[in-house]
């Protein structure tokens, strides 16, 4: 029986190379070829209609026909045990193994694969077919994801204090420039909600025309911290500390958000916006046109909670434009009078900062706006970045990288005067969930917030305030996230004190002082936790011994100082203070130890101190012996014996069974 994978056939195309290599007496070579190439197995040939072997592989060989190969009946197959006749796409691996194999190039079908090099590459109808597909897919993904962004920009920049245009602009460059770089590929940016209330905030107290100059070199700073690798820097914070931070920011968010669903201005601070909603629920009551827009509010905020239940491909329409949707229909009835989105010109909007902007550089406010719109973009970003990793299988973000488009884009928008940009949940998980497979969806959502802003500015013009007010308090509770909690507080009780506090110096403060008041809290609880300080008191004959293990840091200095002081009041002679086991000794603490012990001595006492590492040195025998000589071999230079033997020492055993009676005595001793 000869060699079958010996086989061939006659090639379709490939190197050109001679017929196949013969195998034994019973093996079947092509008689000529006009393509393949002379592998180890032969000449595999390129099938009709997408892949198979004529008359190459055995059947059910990976590289033959489709599916595996089935009995040849092609023109070709005429061997007696069938090779594959291959279907359309079937000689992909075929065609993989052929590159791999030969290191030649073939061609394995209109489906199949191509071989280069000893490489596989995707050709043919079936590489074609795949990205015509993931093409369409993108291109719905980033319609889903135009819808979904389009309310959020719009309602983001009313709660800003800026122009509705501003918003949009923002959306554009988040997928324009953001999403045309390599830093996360499912990941989509834009105005963020998390940012609203701190814009608003810099708005009130230095205008809209600085913003523009805020924003721009808040974004120089994201490419610098991206070109010096600080990407993954933002990952070392606390969790705590994030969702505090995102906690301190929903809250203020909702409240300052239920004014306008009402048609009211929220009177200031997130303070001032609590305390004064009794009385404008108390307004709403007696006001018929103000209970209609708070209505429209509440049925937007009802739906965004439950519309993702609705079955069937309604259930895929996002609430937010569904409660758009709704809302405009209401507005335009007669008898109802509700504010609707004052829109302009896209283009006018644009606000390029000049030399007068740039001046207010010198201001130490705008100094700190500056440094917190970084802090908190590049940190919103990449935490984003992380929850949407989760989410898919595809490529990992590239955290450098990441900052890197951040900052661009957000140098873009401070040039024209928009919102600063960062990365979003929701359009992201928009993204993913509609089957995007590359960065062509999160790009072309900012080309139709474009075209649509330019094209159809007029729709905007009908959307009630309330509706989008009910889309930024239910994206105000996402970000409070009330579930992490309890949640919080059955991990980790000390992580939730951190979580809490710094939520509520956020509330009560502002952004920037409520995070790092929270950093402070977390590195705090983590000192504490690290400097733990075993330290046993016993008295045993003539002595006091005081015995430390852990970390002894100044944070346990009371703790040590009771301790040794309790060892001079024992009244005995001699004191022994062993700190071998001790893993780290902070200055402050080796410093007290030390200066007791010479306070102690000068006393008359005979003070014994062991300090950490003492214990191992005592241990040490001493140098190691002295290896013994070995015979030098000639050519070869003297090594130092392995410590273990090696894959080329010998091997000798030692069999301790008595000999047979007629080998017990050596022939040696006679």
């Amino acid at each position: 029986m000869g060699d079958p994978w010996a086989w061939s056939a006659e090639g379709d195309a490939g190197g050109g190379a001679p017929g196949g290599v013969p195998g034994d007496p019973g093996a079947h070579t092509g008689a000529h070829s006009r393509g393949g190439a002379a592998g180890p197995w032969g000449r595999w040939a390129g099938g009709p209609a997408g892949g198979g072997s004529r008359g190459g592989a055995p059947e059910g060989h990976p590289s033959g026909g489709g599916s595996g190969g089935r009995p040849g009946h092609g023109p070709d197959g005429r061997l007696p045990d069938g090779p594959g006749a291959g279907t359309a796409g079937g000689g992909a691996l075929g065609g993989l193994l052929r590159g791999v194999l030969s290191g030649a190039k073939g061609v394995s079908g209109r489906g199949g694969a191509e071989g280069v090099g000893g490489k596989g590459r995707a050709k043919g109808s079936g590489g074609k077919g795949g990205a015509k597909g993931d093409l369409a897919t993108d291109i719905t993904a980033s319609l889903v994801v135009f819808l979904v962004a389009l309310p959020l920009c719009i309602g983001v920049a009313v709660a800003s204090g800026v122009p509705a245009e501003l918003g949009i602009i923002s959306g554009v460059i988040g997928g324009l420039v953001v999403g045309a770089v390599r830093g996360s590929t499912l990941q989509v940016s834009g105005p963020a909600a998390g940012l609203a209330a701190l814009v608003a905030e810099t708005v009130a107290e230095v205008g809209v025309a600085m913003l523009g100059v805020i924003v721009l070199f808040a974004g120089l700073l994201q490419i610098v911290l991206g070109l010096v690798r600080l990407g993954r820097m933002f990952q070392a914070i606390s969790v705590a500390v994030v969702q505090g931070m995102l906690a301190g920011i929903g809250v203020p968010l909702m409240f300052s958000q239920a004014y306008p669903m009402a048609d009211a201005k929220a009177p200031g601070t997130a303070l001032e916006n609590m305390a004064g909603v009794p009385g404008l629920l108390a307004g709403v009551l007696t006001n018929p046109q103000a209970m209609i827009a708070m209505l429209l509010g509440v049925v937007t905020i009802v739906l965004s909670f439950i519309w993702k239940k609705v079955p069937g491909p309604a259930g895929k329409i996002p609430a937010a434009l569904v409660a758009v949707g709704i809302g405009m229909v209401v507005a335009a009835l007669p008898g109802v009078d509700v504010k609707t989105l004052q829109v302009g010109n896209l283009l006018n909007s644009v606000q390029v900062p000049g030399a007068e902007q740039f001046a207010g550089l010198a201001d130490g406010t705008i100094i700190t706006a500056i440094l917190t719109f970084t802090v908190i973009a590049s940190a919103e970003s990449l935490f984003t970045a992380a929850a949407v990793d989760r989410m898919h299988n595809g490529p990992r973000t590239r955290y450098n990288t990441e900052l890197i488009a951040q900052g661009a884009g957000n140098t873009v928008a401070g040039i024209l005067g928009a919102l600063p940009i960062t990365a979003v949940v929701a359009r992201s998980s928009a993204n993913v969930q509609a089957g995007a497979k590359t960065r062509l969806s999160r790009t072309l959502h900012g080309l139709w917030l474009l075209l649509f802003a330019l094209l159809l500015p007029q729709v905007l013009a009908l959307i009630p305030i309330s509706v989008l007010a009910g889309v930024l308090v239910h994206s105000g509770w996402k970000l409070f996230g009330p579930a992490e909690f309890p949640k919080m507080w059955r991990q980790d009780r000390g992580e939730f004190a951190v979580m809490t506090l710094t939520m509520l110096v956020i509330v009560a403060t502002a952004l920037l002082e409520g995070v790092l008041f929270g950093l402070a809290a977390g590195i705090v609880l983590a000192a504490l936790r690290m400097s733990q300080t075993v330290i046993r008191q016993q008295v045993e004959q003539d002595t006091a011994k005081v015995v430390m293990a852990g970390n002894a840091t100044f944070l346990r200095l009371p703790k040590v100082i009771d301790a040794l002081e309790a060892a001079a009041a024992s009244g005995k002679p001699r004191i022994r203070l062993d700190l071998t086991g001790v893993t780290h000794l902070d200055h402050a603490c080796r410093n007290q130890v030390e200066e007791f012990t010479a306070q102690q001595r000068g006393l008359g006492l005979r003070v014994e101190l062991l300090m950490p590492g003492e214990a191992k040195q005592a241990a040490d025998p001493g140098p190691a012996p002295t290896p013994l000589p070995r015979r030098p071999v000639p050519g070869q230079e003297a090594a130092e014996p392995a410590p273990w033997p090696t894959a080329d020492a010998e091997w000798f055993y030692l069999d301790t069974r008595p000999l047979p009676e007629e080998h017990a005595r050596s022939p040696l001793l006679g």
